[in-house]
């Protein structure tokens, strides 16, 4: 009985020790849902200024397993990209944490190509 629950406490040690390789290769984002951004607030442009400049934007993302999700985040922007209240934005969130969240879609999946002819 003794050797069962050495045994026992072996794997599970392995397994806790080969989680966070198996989570790391699995990728960050790869699971991400797509949704959109609903720009509830957002920080004074500055005036007079070129380049890229911090950002606080407040808003909703809105996706398949959230509704209305309230999110607030401080980024930087190229101030002639500025956001707008009430602009929508696509975005891919985490499904088990809308806090994790970033602008842009999903890379488009391949073309299909031509199967070649029959000779």
């Amino acid at each position: 009985m003794f050797e069962f629950a050495m045994i026992l406490l072996l794997v599970g040690a392995l397994v806790l020790l080969a989680r966070p390789l198996l989570m790391r290769r699995r990728g960050v984002g790869s699971d991400w849902a797509q949704g959109t951004l609903l720009v509830t607030g957002v920080s004074p442009r500055p005036d007079g200024v070129s380049g890229e400049q911090f950002v606080t934007i407040t808003g909703v993302i809105n996706g398949p397993t959230v509704n209305e999700y309230t999110v607030y985040t401080r980024m930087t922007v190229d101030v002639d990209d500025w956001p707008t209240m009430g602009q929508l934005i696509p975005v891919m969130y985490s499904p088990g944490n809308p806090e994790k969240w970033a602008f842009g879609s999903p890379p488009a999946p391949p073309a299909p190509t031509e199967p070649p002819p029959y000779s």
